[in-house]
């Protein structure tokens, strides 16, 4: 199975990894950089999976 990720593709990962990026700042509030970083990160992977998965899905 091939997937293809097209420009909207990369805007809803964009705009999945800012919401989940700013509803775990909310929720954790973290203090140090290292904790903003991590958050981003986390948000960035969830993104990826979500649009990998529904890309699967729909394929």
């Amino acid at each position: 199975m091939r997937i293809h990720l097209q420009s909207a593709h990369l805007v809803a990962m964009i705009a999945i990894a800012l919401l989940s990026a700013l509803l775990l700042a909310v929720k954790f509030r973290p203090a140090t950089w290292r904790g903003v970083l991590f958050e981003a990160v986390i948000a960035n992977l969830g993104a990826l999976l979500a649009v990998l998965a529904f890309e699967v899905l729909t394929a």
